[in-house]
């Protein structure tokens, strides 16, 4: 389906997003879409209305990994300039505590280490009322291309 009354980025292959809409169309959830969602910073919005509570009424592991994932490639691009690629190699979550549907959290990304090939970021979830850590996160970037085998 082409986009008629959006504003594509340049920098998104068509291709790319033919296939986004054609996978939300076979999910039956495209007509609910807004219009903003197909433009370049979709995925956080995306994420942000996604974010779900479990059976415990404490956040869902998948939305803990999607938020800590968006966090550490921030962290990794203020190390690694925006033309260079990156590869998401690692992501390593502890679920050491649950997160109530009504608190507000505060994440923390950091570097750890960055290499000539490897990154490394550490992210911590913390409940921002009482500072108490209920989740942390390491990922492991690296740089493309990596080898010529």
């Amino acid at each position: 389906m082409a986009v008629s009354s959006a504003t594509v980025s340049p920098e998104i292959d068509p291709l790319f997003i033919s296939n986004m809409e054609g996978f939300f169309q076979g999910l039956g959830i495209y007509q609910n879409l807004p219009e903003r969602s197909r433009n370049k910073d979709a995925y956080s919005d995306l994420i942000r209305g996604l974010l779900k509570v479990n059976f415990y009424a404490t956040l869902h592991g998948g939305a803990v990994a999607a938020v800590a994932e968006l966090v550490s490639i921030a962290c990794a691009r203020t190390v690694v300039a925006e033309d260079k690629e990156l590869f998401l190699g690692e992501l390593s979550i502890s679920y050491l505590s649950g997160a109530a549907q009504t608190v507000a959290l505060e994440v923390d990304g950091s570097v750890v280490r960055s290499g000539r090939n490897i990154i490394v970021i550490a992210t911590e979830f913390k409940l921002k009322e009482t500072g108490k850590l209920v989740y942390t996160s390491h990922a492991t970037f690296y740089r493309m291309p990596v080898a010529n085998l």
